[in-house]
C-alpha cells in the first residue's frame, strides 16, 4: 500500500448502525468528496464500515471516481457495552488507559485494535492508495499503530468528518491530519 487515507464519517443522526447522516452531514460528505478529489491522491480502493453513516459519507466521492465501495466489518465501530451507558465517555477514557478493560457484551480496546489491524496487515501487501472509512473510536485505536501517543484526548479532538494520511517515508510511517474542514471547496457532485 502506498498511501492510506483514513476517514471518519460525517455528522450523523445517532449511533445505531442504520443512523443516517444529518443534513449537515450530507453537506459534509459532499465537501469531503470535493476535498479528496482536489487532494491529488489517485485512489485504487475504498473500503468502508458497513454502517450507513460511513457508507453515506464516502458515497459522493466513490460515485465521482467510479470506484465501488467495499464493505468490511472490521471497520465497524467498537461496542463498549450492549447495555446503554450514561457515563460512556468515562468508560471510554478507562478503555484507553486499560486496553484490556471489557464490559459485558463489549469489546476491549485491544480486541478492537486487533480486528482493524488484521485489515491493515492485508492491505500492506497491496499496491496503490486506499481509503478506509470508519468511526471515531476505532480510528483512534487504529492511529495508535502509527502514533502510540494517540489516546482519549486526541480522540476528543477528532472532527466529523476527519481525514488522516498515513504513508511510509524512509522506512518509517508518518501520520498527518489533512482535513481542515474547508468551507471553500466547490461541490461538483
Amino acid at each position: 500500500m502506498d498511501k492510506l487515507i483514513l476517514v471518519r464519517h460525517s455528522e450523523t443522526e445517532g449511533q445505531h448502525e442504520d443512523s443516517p447522516l444529518t443534513k449537515l452531514g450530507v453537506r459534509q460528505a459532499q465537501v469531503l468528496a470535493s476535498f479528496l478529489d482536489h487532494s491529488g491522491y489517485e485512489v485504487s480502493r475504498i473500503i468502508s464500515s458497513p454502517f450507513l453513516r460511513a457508507m453515506e459519507t464516502i458515497k459522493p466521492f466513490a460515485r465521482m471516481k467510479g470506484i465501488e465501495i467495499e464493505k468490511d466489518e472490521r471497520l465497524e465501530e467498537r461496542v463498549l457495552s450492549h447495555t446503554p451507558l450514561d457515563d460512556w465517555e468515562e468508560v471510554l477514557y478507562d478503555t484507553f488507559a486499560d486496553p484490556e478493560l471489557k464490559l459485558t457484551g463489549g469489546e476491549s480496546s485491544r480486541e478492537a485494535k486487533q480486528r482493524v489491524l488484521s485489515l491493515i496487515d492485508e492491505l500492506e501487501q497491496q499496491e496503490g492508495n486506499v481509503i478506509l472509512v470508519t468511526h471515531g473510536n476505532l480510528l483512534a485505536l487504529l492511529l495508535q499503530k502509527y502514533k502510540r501517543e494517540f489516546g482519549f484526548n486526541e480522540w476528543k479532538r477528532l472532527s466529523r468528518p476527519d481525514i488522516f494520511l498515513v504513508q511510509k517515508q524512509g522506512g518509517e510511517y508518518t501520520v498527518e491530519r489533512i482535513w481542515d474542514d474547508p468551507a471553500d471547496y466547490k461541490i461538483n457532485v
